[in-house]
């Protein structure tokens, strides 16, 4: 996970992505973001569990890989 704006814009670039478009993103970073690892338990997790699906992304509405960065 990135912390840092500028990493963040040069990989949406990397991406073919313009970071334009994720301005209201990119703008939280502002007032800082701490390291962070990415781990949580969330919604989509718990109704992994509570259906016994394997695979996150297939609880997830819009769910993100390397080959998909779209919905």
């Amino acid at each position: 996970r990135l912390h840092n704006p500028e990493m963040l814009k040069n990989r949406l670039k990397e991406q073919g992505l313009d970071p334009a478009q994720f301005a209201d993103h990119l703008k939280t970073f502002d007032w800082g973001m701490p390291p962070h690892s990415g781990w949580g338990m969330g919604l989509d997790r718990l109704m992994t569990t509570l259906i016994g699906i394997d695979n996150v992304r297939e609880v997830v509405l819009y769910p993100r890989d390397p080959d998909r960065l779209s919905p």
